[in-house]
């Protein structure tokens, strides 16, 4: 069985939308223009590139990091690897030709499937939709979390507000670094 794991940039109140600097958004950018960059507070993303097997991401996500990863260095481990979009509405016409395999998954019980096979781990980024469904039917494995010091206010926050029982994590992993920034690696507890 695949572990499935979530990654994700996170400000304290829960935020993931924008990270990176999209357009539209008042805090956009707020990884970078609003917390010192040390490298070493980055560490897990050069790691989950090592240890991931396959990327897995919705269609919002796939439709704005398809463009850009393919041709930069710093994700170049991605694009060798399989890739899935959880999709109702892409097709094999929208994938991209320079990003490697890439197959699109139609539902949540496609996805327990794929977890079912033999291979290593599948990491998720971005997808704040996906990442909520995936909470909400109990397939994801493992948080990776890279906390910011920041509150946000409004914007796409990654756990899902569904009214369910207490999901239990166990922290197996965690480092604060100066800047503020907190890893912190969860397992679910099942």
């Amino acid at each position: 069985m695949r572990t499935l794991i979530s990654t994700a940039f996170v400000s304290l109140d829960g935020v993931m939308e924008a990270p990176g600097g999209e357009p539209g958004y008042r805090n956009s950018g707020w990884t970078f223009k609003d917390v010192e960059f040390l490298p070493e507070a980055y560490e897990l993303k050069g790691r989950e590139q090592e240890e991931a097997a396959a990327l897995m991401m919705g269609r919002n996500s796939y439709e704005a990091f398809s463009p850009v990863w393919p041709g930069m260095e710093e994700f170049a481990r991605y694009k060798s690897m399989p890739k899935y979009v959880v999709s109702t509405r892409l097709t094999d016409g929208d994938l991209v030709s320079d990003w490697g395999a890439t197959t699109i998954l139609r539902s949540l019980d496609e996805v327990a499937a794929l977890k079912e096979t033999e291979g290593g781990p599948i990491i998720v980024h971005g997808s704040t939709e996906l990442n909520r469904s995936l909470a909400d039917a109990d397939l994801i494995d493992r948080y990776h979390l890279l906390v910011f010091p920041l509150l946000l206010g409004a914007g796409k926050r990654l756990f899902s507000d569904t009214d369910k029982d207490a999901q239990k994590l166990r922290l197996v992993e965690h480092e604060a670094y100066a800047n503020g920034i907190q890893k912190n690696v969860f397992d679910v507890v099942r």
